[in-house]
């Protein structure tokens, strides 16, 4: 018999901007709004593009992160489980229900965007505002010495930027 699978995996854009709040046992939570986009063509070869959108619900220091580094527009990708919420609608009595996202991860993707650079709160996690830099290996392996280049060793300098942020292949 087949395992049940319950993943999900979505890449979009924020409709809104998050809002955090609190439970009453003090759990941070917040509900993104992401749109997905799909493009297809049709039999008769016209492109056309068909928008999902989906509540995605994230929870602690996760949904803290989002509601401080995110705004509405940011590309996201998120990693999580449906969910069906149910409940009664207060005016007509009736059951209602909606499928929504869990987040398990929350992705920060793209860079800030002009008007959001230069805040106060830096606008994002480091990892967010600046690439990834990493130098080459020492050649020899670390004995506990300091490490100093051997005097006929060239200069190291560092690895020039990117033109293009999204030319970085990871």
């Amino acid at each position: 018999m087949a395992a049940n699978v319950n993943k999900v995996f979505l890449l979009g854009n924020l409709t809104r901007d998050p809002e955090l709040r609190y439970t009453p046992n003090g759990s941070a939570v917040t509900t993104l709004g992401i749109a997905v986009n799909r493009n297809y063509t049709t039999k008769d070869g016209e492109r056309r593009e068909e928008v999902t959108f989906v509540d995605v619900t994230v929870w602690n220091r996760q949904a803290e992160n989002c509601c401080q580094y995110l705004k509405k527009g940011r590309p996201v990708h998120i990693e999580g489980y449906l969910k069906l919420d149910t409940w009664d609608d207060k005016s007509t009595g009736e059951k209602r229900s909606k499928l929504k996202v869990e987040a398990e991860r929350v992705q920060f993707l793209g860079s800030p965007r002009a008007d959001e650079v230069g805040n106060d709160d830096d606008t994002g996690p480091p990892s967010a505002r600046e690439p990834r830099r990493s130098s080459p290996p020492e050649s020899r392996p670390y004995n506990g010495a300091p490490r100093t280049p051997s005097p006929s060793a060239p200069p190291r300098r560092p690895n020039p930027e990117p033109e293009d942020p999204d030319d970085i292949p990871f």
